[in-house]
């Protein structure tokens, strides 16, 4: 029995310290990503965002926004309590003193509360857990300013671009803004800035998954909605030009829609088809930019090669909003239908306390 016993001990540790070392120190690859953890956060999920769902939209933004900083929390419990239990099995197995006292025994060291004491074996397995239980404080340390860090550079690039693309974002709003030739010349320096962000985006969230659950402090902001509206205005330009007139769009679209497909594969969601952007809806568009284009397609041509691009990519927008419970933006503001497409829309975020969560 005793031998069992160290045996499930050495096994449920090295499961533990893998989890972890995968979770907290290795870059993940796209399909690379720790079982227990990646399985307890979705089955903590499903019932949160559920409950969040009966709520209202501010409040239940609010409950949502918990979510991110309680998985993280949860995670290191769970392994913290893993470890406990595997090195309790060992020193059950050494001393043969009951399980519960080898528990006991086991957390007041791993917690530095409690000195070893016996045989040379308990010393032995104390030493290691003690190191181990160092080792994991600092690690955490250092990841969790890792973590915020990103957190805090997501959300400026999401707030700035509220003042140029309202709030929600929408692409209709930017292009709008840039209607003119002088203001389109302008829009690539955007675009090659959104390029930057949505690459450091992506790595980000492939390193550190929890960031997706991560939600910001405006009710209709959020990081995927922003990555969508820069992805969107993108492939517009792309569509709407002939090839190679707009490099910096085809590249920002490019590291956009790569972004998308890496976090849906990352997050383990299946493309669900989509529809934003209706034909009127493109035909206004269209006809917005036309003027200040230098080299357009046909209003037909634009409107098949734009349907292309979308495909690409907003299928896997729609599945990870569904999973992550994020609004994706519209392609035009909701006003859009009745009046002009409004002028600086986002210059009103934070005037008022309506639409901060909390």
């Amino acid at each position: 029995m005793r031998v069992v016993a160290a045996i499930a001990g050495v096994i449920l540790i090295a499961l533990m310290l893998s989890e972890f070392f995968v979770t907290f120190m290795l870059p993940r690859r796209v399909r690379r990503d720790p079982r227990i953890a990646r399985g307890f956060l979705r089955a903590l999920w499903r019932p949160w965002r559920a409950f969040a769902r009966r709520l209202s939209p501010a409040t239940a933004d609010t409950v949502l926004g918990f979510f991110g900083p309680l998985g993280l929390v949860t995670q290191l419990l769970v392994w913290t309590v893993g470890l406990i239990i595997g090195f309790a099995l060992l020193e059950w197995a050494a001393v043969g003193r009951g399980f519960g006292h080898g528990l006991l025994f086991s957390s007041g060291l791993f917690l530095s509360a409690e000195g070893a004491s016996g045989s040379t074996a308990v010393h032995v397995i104390a030493l290691f857990e003690a190191a181990i239980a160092i080792g994991v404080l600092f690690i955490v340390i250092g990841y969790l300013p890792a973590v915020y860090g990103s957190f805090s550079r997501r959300e400026i690039a999401v707030t700035q671009l509220a003042t140029r693309a309202g709030s929600p974002p929408a692409a209709g709003v930017i292009l709008h803004r840039v209607a003119s030739r002088e203001r389109w010349l302008e829009l690539e320096r955007d675009l090659r800035a959104w390029e930057a962000w949505a690459a450091e985006l992506m790595e980000t969230h492939l390193s550190y998954p929890i960031l997706g659950w991560y939600r910001s402090q405006h009710v209709n902001q959020n990081w995927l909605a922003a990555l969508t509206a820069m992805t969107d205005v993108a492939a517009f330009v792309t569509a709407v030009e002939s090839d190679g007139e707009v490099e910096a769009a085809e590249l920002t679209y490019a590291i956009g829609q790569h972004a998308l497909s890496d976090l849906a594969v990352q997050y383990r969601v299946k493309p669900a088809p989509v529809d934003r952007l209706t034909d009127g809806q493109f035909e206004k568009l269209y006809r917005l930019v036309e003027s200040a284009l230098s080299n357009p397609v046909s209003g037909e041509d634009a409107m098949e090669r734009l349907r292309a691009l979308r495909d690409a990519y907003e299928p896997k927008a729609h599945a990870l909003s569904q999973l992550l419970a994020l609004d994706l933006p519209p392609w035009l503001p909701p006003h859009a239908e009745e009046q002009d497409i409004v002028r600086l829309p986002g210059v009103r975020v934070g005037r008022t306390s309506r639409d901060l969560v909390g």
